[in-house]
């Protein structure tokens, strides 16, 4: 391919990924503020943005720090909620089945709720896209450097403003996340796990160590990954019939 037709596809992906990065940034300034509440390094902060790149899990460990929960519950707490990946994972898998091992691990690293959200869409209107990874790429990347960026706003001034954390600034997350999630309600599986998550969530909404949040996203796992199974096993029958 040629260098122009990849750089232009990059530069699509980051294009079209601008919206997210809008809603990410408060969300980015707010992790890097909350890291001073806890006994982590500033470095130690930016470090684990670096590394593992994911937003609800980092503030999920940041919080159970700062409640002094053991290592294992921080472990198996980011790690449930996390599983949603892989169905992020296996939806776009058909997509990129194709690259060299290389790719598939570095579009993994990258792959967010909101790159997930544009590339859904993006795989949607050109399924048959021979360099849909390139604008994967641009999207991945604009999102990784945007978390960076303000992860390190947040931890400079959080420092000089110990409040940054209760100006309110996560409702824009809350859009964020909204804009990504309504649009996937028209198909079954994905209503029924957001229906079965927020009514697990509310269920267990008193649980300590926000348990009832990683009950929530478990129900909403299991009922999705069930949903599309069942459906995927009609479809095949149907076809063979």
């Amino acid at each position: 391919m040629p260098p122009t037709s990849a750089f232009s596809h990059c530069m699509a992906g980051v294009r079209d990924t601008v919206p997210m990065l809008v809603g990410a940034a408060p969300f980015g300034m707010i992790f890097g503020a909350l890291v001073g509440t806890t006994t982590l390094a500033p470095w130690q902060g930016q470090l684990m943005s670096l590394s593992v790149f994911a937003g609800s899990s980092q503030f999920i460990a940041v919080g159970l720090m700062a409640g002094l929960a053991s290592a294992l519950v921080i472990w198996f707490a980011t790690l449930i909620v996390n599983l949603r990946h892989m169905l992020y994972a296996a939806a776009l898998l058909p997509h990129v089945r194709h690259l060299p091992q290389r790719w598939r691990w570095l579009l993994g690293f990258l792959l967010t709720d909101e790159t997930f959200a544009v590339m859904d869409s993006y795989y949607r209107k050109h399924p048959q896209a021979p360099h849909g990874h390139w604008y994967f790429l641009g999207s991945g990347l604009s999102m990784y450097a945007n978390w960076q960026c303000w992860t390190l706003v947040g931890l400079v001034f959080g420092a000089v403003f110990p409040q940054l954390q209760t100006l309110g600034l996560d409702f824009a997350m809350v859009v964020t996340f909204l804009s990504i999630v309504v649009p996937q309600l028209r198909r079954t599986p994905h209503l029924a796990a957001a229906l079965a998550a927020g009514a697990m969530a509310y269920a267990l909404k008193d649980l300590p160590y926000k348990l009832g949040l990683l009950g929530a996203v478990v129900a909403g796992v299991v009922v999705g990954m069930l949903l599309t199974q069942w459906r995927a096993r009609q479809a095949a029958a149907g076809s063979m019939a």
